[in-house]
């Protein structure tokens, strides 16, 4: 019951005008930016590494998540995505669903 309720807790505060989530609205775009050494400049890609952007969110966000759970092969991606937490998942993959 005290796990739940801390849990409950750390949701709450993420959602809150307060949360750093909320503070920064470049904060998908910032963290977006990283990907820019394999997946080109704003997600599009020049080849050989698929494009983001443009993509649907929800594709982002379950190919990210495999990455991480280590159910999607790949050689540096799990590494990567290891490094990120849902929230910041959310964020990347909205700001590449919006590009064009």
């Amino acid at each position: 019951m005290k796990t739940t309720i801390a849990v409950a807790a750390i949701v709450t505060s993420l959602c809150t005008p307060s949360s750093p989530y909320a503070a920064d609205p470049q904060l998908g775009r910032n963290l977006a930016a990283t990907c820019a050494n394999c997946h080109g400049t704003d997600g599009r890609s020049v080849g050989g590494i698929d494009s983001l952007a443009g993509q649907p969110k929800d594709t982002l966000v379950r190919k990210m998540t495999e990455f991480r759970n280590g159910s999607r092969p790949t050689t540096i991606m799990h590494q990567i995505a290891k490094g990120y937490t849902e929230q910041q998942i959310d964020l990347i993959a909205a700001y590449f669903a919006a590009r064009q």
